[in-house]
């Protein structure tokens, strides 16, 4: 058993990718803190059942679960979440942080709540945990953390500003928190999923269309109990995805061409050598969604 007697916090554990990971750490012996507030894919209509449903599952299987429906976007809430791990397992060994919501819009039609929310329940979210799951891991000095970002924060997407927005400032938070906790020996690692979920299934055009090679919420579990165990005490502050059968690690942003000059740069300088010597470092997506880039095109709104 890869995480035994570990005790593990599991947040969006009521279904998808959350409940996958949930059971397979307690199928490899951690006791697990089903955390899920029960919601829509839009953050409404809060429910305990979905929770409760994982919990009965890892009981009738013989494992030890307990059931939270909080909600993860709310301060004290991330506060009572630790607490009861601690409460009724005496410590806290992993966090893994899967939930989330979406509200899809374009950037022109985004209404502000449309964006609070989305971005309240995702950053807000893995922080509110993360603040007080720290502090218990730097006192016992060992601790795991997973972040989940999405392929749409490294990558982007049209359609989901605020949802891109969130994942890439996971991302960051990750870093930070890795390079932080790192001398407490706890590791920091961050996920990319792709996986038909009810969330996925709700998307449509481009978003939709990138999801094309996605698996099943099971073939994210396995790298995420790895990822928790005692193998992995020496990764940290990386990014994954795990798709189907397939895990990558992504880079990390870093310089990919530079240019000098003798003195400060003009525009009409910069104008000069941009194409040549500069250039991009072309959206990945914008090819596989078939996007044109600006001035390579007719555009609608142009003359």
């Amino acid at each position: 058993m890869m995480v035994k007697d570990k005790v593990a916090i599991v947040t969006g554990a009521g279904r998808g990718i959350g409940r996958a990971i949930a059971l397979l750490m307690a199928e490899h012996g951690a006791k697990v803190v089903v955390c899920d507030y029960g919601v829509s894919v839009n953050g409404s209509e809060p429910s305990s059942g979905p929770a409760e449903a994982v919990v009965k599952e890892i009981k009738e299987k013989g494992g030890e679960a307990i059931a939270i429906a909080d909600d993860v976007s709310n301060f004290e809430a991330g506060r009572r979440i630790v607490q009861a791990a601690l409460d009724t397992f005496g410590r806290l060994d992993c966090l893994v942080q899967v939930a989330g919501i979406l509200r899809e819009r374009m950037i022109f039609n985004m209404a502000e709540d449309e964006w609070d929310d989305v971005i309240r329940v995702h950053l807000k979210g893995h922080f509110n945990l993360m603040k007080f799951a720290t502090g218990i891991m730097r006192q016992q000095g060992s601790g795991s953390i997973i972040t989940f970002t999405s392929v749409a924060g490294l990558e982007g997407s049209p359609g989901q500003p605020n949802y891109c927005a969130a994942k890439a400032g996971i991302v960051g938070l990750t870093c930070s928190t890795a390079l932080a906790m790192s001398k407490y020996n706890v590791t920091v690692n961050c996920i990319a999923p792709s996986a038909i979920t009810r969330m996925t299934g709700r998307l449509a055009g481009p978003a939709a269309q990138a999801m094309t090679d996605a698996g099943e919420p099971e073939d994210i579990a396995p790298l995420v109990v790895f990822l928790c165990s005692e193998q992995a005490r020496h990764v940290t502050g990386q990014v994954y995805t795990a798709e189907g059968y397939k895990i990558a690690i992504w880079s990390h942003p870093r310089e990919i061409r530079t240019v000098s000059n003798h003195e400060r740069w003009t525009p009409e300088r910069i104008a000069e050598i941009f194409e040549n010597q500069l250039g991009q470092d072309e959206l990945s997506r914008f090819k596989r969604l078939d996007i044109p880039l600006p001035g390579r095109a007719t555009s609608e709104f142009g003359n």
